[in-house]
């Protein structure tokens, strides 16, 4: 009799804070979640998460030792708020600096004519036909950055604060939400469902 393995997501700890609230999240939706910094259980796992809270530049340099394995994986990996711009070519936060480049584009600073900076709280995506949104209605979610990622590629969601920029992007195994699902009630929860059913 064949035994199916449980599904391990892997939250890598690279300083970038909220590892407590995305695991609590994914545990709520049934899931074994490990928070790890160590490159062989990141590998084993079956899907990865990058969590979002943290500079751009410190982040980079914290995550030296995934990057080579980060960029080349078939594994599913989740970006989130910070996370999801670390896919970029480069930011232009506290300088420049180089990215992931798994999607070409660039972290750019909200413009000082919008609204308040940070955008923080409550607003709408609007996303397209894909499976990360299967069954969402609402289309609201939770924010809070200062940063956005400027790309054209491979875009699955915008959202308007006084520019419209990508909320979400997806790249075959890479998927990267501007939002906090951790913090958008049952519609986050239901989005990191699809995520992993899609493993």
């Amino acid at each position: 009799m064949r035994i199916s393995r449980e599904t391990v997501i892997a939250v890598i700890n690279y300083g970038a804070g909220n590892l407590k609230s995305i695991s609590k999240a994914i545990e709520k939706i049934g899931k074994k979640v490990t928070i790890t910094n160590d490159p062989e259980v990141v590998q084993s796992a079956d899907a990865i998460i990058l969590p979002g809270v943290g500079a751009f530049e410190t982040a980079m340099k914290n995550l030296e030792w995934f990057i080579p394995f980060l960029k080349d994986t078939k594994t599913p990996v989740l970006g989130i708020c910070l996370g999801m711009q670390l896919f970029a070519t480069i930011s232009e936060e506290g300088g420049l600096h180089r990215g992931l480049d798994i999607i070409p584009g660039r972290v750019v600073r909200f413009p000082q004519s919008v609204r308040k900076i940070p955008h923080m709280g409550w607003n709408e995506v609007d996303f397209e036909d894909h499976y990360l949104f299967e069954r969402i209605e609402n289309r609201f979610f939770y924010f809070v950055h200062s940063y956005y990622f400027d790309t054209k590629d491979y875009v699955i969601a915008y959202t308007d604060y006084g520019v419209r920029f990508p909320s979400a992007v997806a790249k075959d195994n890479y998927i990267g939400v501007q939002f906090h699902p951790e913090k958008s009630g049952k519609n986050g929860l239901k989005l990191l469902e699809n995520f992993v059913e899609n493993i």
